[in-house]
């Protein structure tokens, strides 16, 4: 059939994109290290050509550099980038929250007594997501956490209705756990130190609190750039 050979390509350009992705955050791959094209084809056994389309979005998406005439690097991010990064995600996810809490409660858009238990759902939804985040960061599990913690802001961005904030915020969530983890996976033991905020978030949003939500997310990224700042220290 038409076409097949083109979905296929890009089913596999994405398939790389998330591997590599997942290389970064697993800290397989470092910041400041290089790779070309043919050793990431050689590596996963497939044609240079969709292996070239996912480092390129790999580098728009700002987790790689392209390196003339080298090839490829893993961005180096710095302590001002996560600053920045806390900075833009603030901006988007207080929005978020007053969207949220403004639909629910149908001061913006009227809304049927019918749309309170698909929200209620969608809500309980996130909540269990959160709860899995929760019991990683209990449990000082970063790659179990990172997983259910990318997943938990994307499906709560996803209630705003806005896809293009979504996939920013998503953006944005995936470049600051690239910034963190050269940091966190130097430690040792990590129970106790990770913010496990997930479920207080969505009960604040539950009650339709902007402020108690954005309180909790203040307090989040206060947590995360000073403990950042004191493993940066300690390099």
């Amino acid at each position: 059939m038409p076409g097949n050979g083109a979905v296929t390509r890009s089913t596999l350009r994405q398939q790389i994109a998330d591997a590599l992705r997942d290389e970064v955050l697993a800290g397989r791959l470092q910041p400041g290290q290089e790779f070309t094209v043919k050793e990431i084809a050689e590596q996963y056994g497939v044609s240079a050509t969709p292996v070239r389309e996912a480092l390129v979005d790999l580098s728009a998406q700002g987790l790689l550099d392209a390196v003339q005439h080298r090839g490829f690097e893993v961005r180096a991010y710095s302590l001002d980038d996560y600053r920045g990064m806390i900075e833009a995600r603030s901006l988007v996810t207080d929005g978020i929250f007053h969207r949220l809490v403004e639909d629910g409660a149908g001061t913006r858009h009227r809304r049927s007594a019918a749309d309170d238990p698909r929200r209620t759902a969608a809500l309980a939804a996130v909540r269990r997501r959160g709860e899995e985040a929760e019991r990683a960061a209990t449990a000082g599990d970063l790659n179990i956490l990172i997983g259910y913690d990318l997943r938990f802001w994307r499906e709560l961005s996803a209630l705003y209705g806005n896809p293009y904030l979504a996939d920013f915020l998503h953006r944005l969530r995936v470049q600051s756990w690239v910034c963190v983890v050269q940091h966190l996976r130097r430690v040792t033991d990590l129970k106790g130190r990770l913010w496990s905020g997930h479920t207080e978030l969505v009960d604040a949003l539950a009650r339709r609190d902007p402020a108690a939500a954005h309180a909790v997310v203040a307090a989040y990224n206060g947590h995360s750039l000073a403990l950042l700042e004191r493993l940066a220290a300690a390099d």
